[in-house]
């Protein structure tokens, strides 16, 4: 049996994608490597991910971070959902929030009681039984808030793109990753095998290594330029191909959740951070104009803009592999998966996990963990994919862009779920794909789709008794709420006196 060999990494393009992997593997890796990155200053990021999902906590336990100091370095507030603004017609909203929904009574699935219990007229709306709903919608948060007929509130964070790539830069710089400033000219093969061998750089300078992580964002250099894997377009099921993004001042409200409110063509998402607030307006450049897009972003800010709309062009979609010969594509090197639910940092997390796992001691033997990755992430991805195009398709707004969205062609296996939930609300979950039950039944109910029956296991509970269940686990929630620190409160309780009343 071989033994692990040592490895020599090297990471092309820095960013959120690079300096994840980099940190990663200079912990989880340690002395089995030498970990290289380059990048170059002339070359900006896109940075359009400041809102995460509660996945994230898997990376700041792994790699041993301390909460205060990452809400201190960040600027990063907290994050119990997403509410979804005019998605299914003006004035009407609701929240995909973290954590579950009510309380199961046995093998009875809450969802399953709420429907019967809707069918009796003693249900309120389905958002009224989510704890992390209630502590949204008053501003509230607080950790460590579990009792017999409360859950713990399920967060994640918003926080400041830039500053958390440096802090991981730091982070992985005191571990005894090399850095390299410069711009990369070419990509070497081996004649015989096609696998990288070595990145020129401006200068006359080479970096080699037996390992490459492409980080390189759209221009994917070494996975899609240099080995040559197609780029699959999924703009059919996520038709949006535009996005501009600009910051503006804090506002009054500082919301413990991310906000996507509809738009004409496409949405725009709200992002509350400590020191500002992120805004960006993603559309479908066949229904407006960059100037029409523009405008409508800066009439709908929470303050005054700190700068100028910054332009982003993608087409939404993935790699048709992610591993290829000895290179791993990371971030938007491997695809573009629309920000709606915020699963960017996830993807590079996951695949970092998988990669690890995979990792065989002897890199000439890679074909078997190759497949089985790629497999994997391929799964992984059109997941995602369904679980955001449900939002889309989903819709009631006016308009053809939406009209669009409504009469699309939709992948089978996102069928396959909307029809399982008509039926009687049920949501099956498969391969460890990474929405859980809760989650597509909040959207499902939130987007206008409703179980048109619910399963006999709820008919054990008798009818009488519905209603009066129902309402106690929303007084619970609410009347705990309420003795919660507001949002504002618990961020200045880690950070001090650096989070303003109003900025």
């Amino acid at each position: 049996m071989s033994q692990l060999s040592r490895l020599e990494i090297v990471i092309a393009g820095g960013g959120t994608a690079g300096w994840v992997a980099a940190a990663t593997f200079a912990r989880f890796l340690d002395n089995r490597a030498s970990i290289t990155l380059v990048e170059s200053d002339e070359i900006g990021t896109v940075g359009v991910g400041e809102a995460t999902i509660p996945q994230i906590h898997n990376l700041i336990i792994g790699l041993g971070l301390d909460q205060a100091e990452f809400v201190r370095r960040t600027n990063a507030t907290f994050k119990l959902g997403i509410e979804f603004d005019g998605w299914t017609g003006q004035g009407r909203s609701y929240m995909h929030s973290f954590g579950q929904t009510g309380r199961q009574v046995g093998l009875i699935p809450f969802r399953q009681l709420w429907l019967r219990g809707r069918s009796l007229g003693v249900a309120q709306e389905f958002g009224a039984y989510g704890f992390n709903i209630a502590a949204a919608r008053l501003g509230r948060m607080a950790t460590n808030t579990a009792s017999n007929t409360v859950p713990e509130l399920i967060y994640a964070y918003h926080f400041d793109a830039s500053l958390f790539a440096k802090m991981l830069r730091d982070y992985a710089e005191e571990r005894g990753v090399r850095r390299v400033e410069g711009r990369i000219l070419d990509v070497e093969r081996d004649g015989e095998d096609g696998d990288v061998t070595a990145l020129t750089l401006n200068g006359e300078r080479r970096v080699q290594g037996t390992f490459f992580i492409d980080c390189t964002g759209f221009r994917s250099l070494l996975v899609g330029k240099t080995l040559d894997v197609p780029y699959l377009d999924w703009s059919r099921w996520l038709p949006c191909d535009s996005a501009l993004a600009v910051a503006c001042k804090s506002s009054d409200a500082f919301r413990p959740y991310t906000q996507a409110l509809s738009r004409p063509s496409g949405w725009q998402w709200r992002i509350p951070l400590q020191h500002r607030t992120g805004n960006g307006h993603v559309y479908c450049s066949k229904f407006m104009s960059d100037d029409e897009a523009a405008s409508t972003l800066l009439a709908n800010l929470d303050g005054a803009p700190l700068g100028d709309p910054r332009p982003i062009r993608f087409t939404s979609g993935r790699r048709e592999k992610f591993w290829s010969h000895n290179c791993l594509a990371l971030g938007l090197a491997a695809g573009f998966m629309e920000p709606l639910e915020s699963t960017a940092i996830h993807l590079v997390q996951s695949a970092l996990g998988r990669f690890l796992n995979l990792l065989p001691g002897d890199l000439s033997r890679t074909d078997s963990a190759r497949d089985y990755f790629n497999r994997l992430s391929t799964i992984e991805w059109a997941r995602v994919r369904d679980f955001i195009a449900l939002h889309y398709f989903a819709n009631e707004r006016e308009g053809e862009f939406w009209e669009l969205c409504r009469n699309m062609e939709l992948p089978d296996t996102l069928l396959e779920k909307i029809s399982l939930f008509r039926e009687a609300g049920l949501v099956i979950r498969e391969d460890e794909e990474l929405f859980l039950d809760d989650s597509w039944g909040q959207v499902m109910i939130g987007q206008g789709i409703m179980p048109e029956s619910w399963s006999p296991l709820a008919d054990n509970v008798p009818g009488e008794d519905i209603g009066p269940f129902l309402d106690s686990v929303a007084k619970s929630y609410r009347v705990k709420t309420k003795s919660l620190p507001t949002h504002r409160q618990f961020v200045a309780s880690l950070v001090g006196d650096k989070v303003k009343e109003h900025q």
